[in-house]
């Protein structure tokens, strides 16, 4: 993929670039929303950019791309632009973005290297940032064909459910009154919201119900947890958005779902609210039954806080083969564990396929332990909900 004279200069200036992305990302986005101030306004995620998170994201992806392509020359990292495809397409970025991207991008990096570009270090890193922004551009454009494009849709909130303290469930329909497009269990849609200082803000909410019932259900965790501001997106939406409100969603987009044969034993691990795709998984697997053995794991910090416990623990018992099995930091109840989740003593099944979602230490600890049980890396499937920090750590 990568030419011959450019995959030697990116091989040789791959350590000093790597070493400053972290300082070219922050230039680099600096520079853009000062030339293009509606960009943080309405697309990117203002919280992630205050905590630095999307910079480390960005580094992390751009460096694992470049390596993948020197170390597996005739193959695509497809898993990766996968991912970052299915979140963009939620967002409905275009390809005439990337242009913007690349402009600012190379700006930073010039400013930052210096002399050390040359007209050959450039074109090299020209191309392999063309070859990953077409690669997604392609992507991109699949997705929103089989969507029948990336336009927003206004959805009516036709029930809203306080599930814990800070977490509440909006169940919605068409609020023009169309039909609903099927989606794949695990998958999330974008809602978009207008705020007080005239910003319209997008976040990602994984459905947290399983398709087929023509409406869409999701679950927001209010975030303010003290040590960062608070989610102006979440904050909104439990502060403001009652029965009769509409909200404007796009299309179910994501790459973490549901693929496993009825003879597939499954691990459905989950922590906090990464609880919301998995219990969608599950109410799927209950309504398919699904005859092979399911682990169901989730750990949280109190019974009171585990968000839709009573779903996950109403899908695991229609299941002919299920295993459910609960952590809690506090209070927790005869026959649940104490503290953080622990595989140990949990029995998996040969040819087991797991699926995990929650904050990166609780998922990172879990695939080791799976992995270390017999599980196959390329079975053990994640989601991170935010900037996806995993490549970048």
């Amino acid at each position: 993929m990568l030419s011959e004279q450019s995959a030697v200069t990116v091989r040789a200036t791959l350590p000093a670039v790597g070493a400053a992305l972290g300082e070219i990302t922050e230039r680099f986005y600096a520079g853009m929303f000062a030339a293009r101030p509606e960009l943080l306004r309405d697309l990117f995620n203002r919280g992630n950019q205050a905590a630095g998170t999307q910079r480390q994201a960005l580094a992390g992806s751009v460096a694992a791309f470049a390596t993948h392509l020197l170390d597996h020359p005739d193959e695509r990292p497809d898993a990766m632009l996968s991912r970052i495809a299915h979140k963009h397409a939620s967002l409905g970025v275009t390809p005439d973005q990337y242009a913007i991207v690349h402009e600012h991008l190379f700006a930073a990096i010039a400013e930052v290297l210096g002399d050390a570009v040359t007209p050959e270090v450039a074109a090299a890193w020209d191309e392999v940032y063309w070859l990953m922004a077409n690669a997604l551009i392609a992507v991109e454009k699949r997705l929103y064909e089989e969507r029948g494009g990336a336009a927003w849709r206004p959805w009516e909130v036709v029930e809203r459910v306080a599930e814990t303290a800070d977490v509440v469930t909006f169940r919605v329909r068409p609020a023009d009154g169309g039909p609903v497009r099927g989606f794949l269990p695990g998958q999330y849609v974008s809602v978009r919201v207008p705020l007080a200082d005239g910003a319209r803000q997008i976040r990602q909410y994984s459905l947290s119900g399983a398709p087929g019932d023509g409406l869409r259900q999701f679950s927001v965790k209010r975030v303010h947890d003290g040590q960062a501001p608070d989610g102006e997106v979440s904050g909104h939406l439990h502060a403001r958005v009652r029965v009769g409100e509409v909200l404007e969603l796009s299309e179910a987009y994501g790459d973490l779902v549901l693929d496993a044969g009825d003879d597939t034993p499954l691990v459905l691990a989950s922590a906090g609210i990464g609880v919301t795709p998995i219990v969608a998984m599950l109410g799927h697997l209950a309504d398919s039954g699904h005859r092979a053995p399911v682990t169901v794991v989730h750990g949280d910090r109190s019974p009171a806080d585990h968000a839709l416990r009573t779903d996950h623990e109403a899908y695991a018992a229609k299941l002919p083969d299920a295993t459910v099995r609960f952590w809690y930091e506090r209070d927790a109840p005869a026959g649940a564990g104490t503290g953080y989740v622990d595989l140990a003593d949990v029995p998996v099944a040969p040819g087991t396929r797991a699926y995990l979602c929650g904050p990166l230490p609780f998922m990172r600890t879990v695939r080791e332990q799976l992995i270390a049980k017999g599980v196959a890396p390329a079975d053990v499937h994640y989601e991170v909900f935010g900037p996806d920090l995993w490549l970048a750590k």
